[in-house]
């Protein structure tokens, strides 16, 4: 059993599709990007598998769960967390209190409970804290741990981002453009984290990226789309060198 699936995937706005009868698979422990033209379908794809949007054909498999019909919610409670290209964190609240935001789904108390600041509330509060101090731990953010949002450097909140979706505790992380906006050293130290994660965390990887010398350095397989339709799929060499994905970045 493959650990997540994509089957004819299709999703169409009025006469426009979007995605075209997508399919692939990834194997636990991947890290498998998606690359293609500005306008190819990339966000549009991760947007049908975090259930933002509602895909109007195919089927969406994870761990041999049919979750086409969930919620966004609770596609996060199975284990699965994202990141978007343009950052969306807290720019007043504190590097924790975004972490902090991503351990919502395991919280099981009451409003009742969260009033009168309950045992539970308070050992819950306690664990979720040191959750997220472990992800600053891996990600070397600790610096940053008191500091607002608002106050970091671009490419600090990218990081940032990619943390808080940690704190989900997910088993497959989806990274929308983790690389957008960031300088070369950024980029860089970027593919570092990625790998860490992949690797220390053992969390799979599925990604959406538009820099190819970091879709090289840190992906397994790659798919390429084009208008919504798949190119080629392969290692990274094999799908770079595709004459279709050639002709498609190129315009020839």
């Amino acid at each position: 059993m493959t650990f997540f699936d994509v089957k004819n995937l299709t999703v169409k706005f009025g006469g426009l599709t979007a995605v075209d009868d997508v399919s692939f698979g990834l194997n636990e422990g991947e890290v498998f990007t998606i690359i293609g033209p500005n306008g190819a379908g990339k966000t549009t794809l991760f947007n049908l598998i975090s259930r933002l949007y509602t895909p109007s054909a195919g089927q969406i498999i994870f761990r041999g769960e049919d979750v086409t019909r969930l919620s966004a919610q609770q596609i996060a409670g199975r284990g699965i967390a994202r990141t978007f290209q343009n950052i969306e964190l807290f720019e007043s609240a504190s590097t924790l209190q975004n972490l902090l935001v991503g351990r919502h789904r395991h919280s099981t108390t009451r409003p009742w409970q969260d009033i009168l600041r309950t045992k539970k509330v308070r050992e819950e509060e306690v664990a979720h804290r040191r959750a997220a101090e472990e992800v600053m731990d891996v990600l070397r953010l600790q610096r940053y741990r008191d500091t607002t949002i608002g106050a970091l450097p671009y490419g600090v909140r990218k990081v940032i981002e990619v943390a808080r979706a940690l704190c989900v505790g997910p088993t497959l992380l989806l990274l929308d453009e983790p690389s957008s906006g960031l300088n070369v050293e950024e980029t860089n130290a970027m593919a570092e984290w990625i790998l860490e994660i992949n690797r220390r965390l053992r969390v799979t990887v599925l990604m959406v990226e538009h820099d190819m010398s970091l879709v090289s350095r840190v992906s397994d397989r790659v798919l390429a789309l084009n208008y919504g339709k798949m190119m080629a799929i392969g290692t990274s060499a094999e799908v770079q060198g595709h004459p279709d994905v050639i002709a498609a970045y190129l315009g020839a």
